[in-house]
């Protein structure tokens, strides 16, 4: 028996009260519904998975990709205890190409410290994660976000997620041809401390995606326009022929 309906209510009720939900997965009902086809890249623990799945529903599908062992086997576990067979964890690491890589994961207190994990493939160095003083290198397969969906032969995509901690313009240059295709809106976690590390900044990913047509909003209790100085580190991107009317 699927339950991720009544979670994903109780995700998206709970983020704007609760410090470890991000308050953006309220506003996710307003681009996916049942049938939708999402992909969640950096699932960690699935929060984004779960809340997308409960919204997409049973004739729709979530495909988790997370590169850290333990945590993919954690979504796979959590997806069987929840019955949602339109759940798919794909375990492995999405970037600009596919081949083999790094993941560098930092500990704090001989602990991993899992939501700072990144590819080191184009990093220069370790960046805003030198303020740890140990990191563990975890081998990981490579691919595209366009090898992904032409693998999976889908036919449709409405929403990509995507929180890899700098890496982001990465995975953007490996899915030219998914968001030709597609179009699907997108939700980056972006950073400037995060993205220095690959050479980039949060300006150059956004303009690189207005001239494919991608527009900023950032969520205020509402999608609003994004203001560079508005603080909000997760933007989502609308294609223009979706762009919301309003702030």
């Amino acid at each position: 028996m699927d339950t991720t309906a009544g979670l994903s209510r109780l995700l998206r009720t709970a983020a704007p009260h609760a410090w470890f939900l991000e308050d953006e997965v309220t506003g996710l009902a307003e681009f996916v519904g049942p049938g939708s086809v999402c992909v969640d890249v950096g699932a960690e623990f699935g929060l984004y998975t779960w809340t997308l799945a409960g919204l997409v529903g049973p004739t729709g599908h979530v495909h988790a990709v997370e590169p850290q062992p333990g945590l993919a086997r954690l979504v796979d576990a959590e997806r069987a205890l929840l019955g949602a067979g339109h759940v798919t964890v794909h375990r492995g690491a999405l970037g600009a190409a596919a081949g083999v890589g790094a993941l560098s994961v930092p500990r704090r207190h001989r602990l991993p410290v899992h939501g700072r994990a990144f590819l080191t493939t184009g990093a220069d160095g370790l960046g805003s994660n030198a303020e740890f003083a140990r990191h563990d290198e975890v081998p990981v397969t490579v691919s595209t976000l366009d090898e992904l969906v032409a693998d999976l032969q889908l036919d449709r995509l409405d929403l990509v997620k995507v929180d890899i901690e700098g890496a982001e313009a990465s995975l953007l240059a490996g899915a030219g041809k998914t968001l030709e295709s597609f179009r699907p809106v997108l939700m980056l976690e972006l950073e400037d401390r995060h993205l220095a590390r690959f050479g980039t900044s949060v300006a150059e990913v956004v303009d690189d995606l207005a001239a494919l047509d991608y527009t900023p909003r950032t969520w205020a209790g509402a999608w609003v326009t994004r203001r560079p100085d508005d603080g909000r580190r997760n933007v989502l991107f609308l294609p223009t022929e979706r762009v919301l009317t309003g702030p």
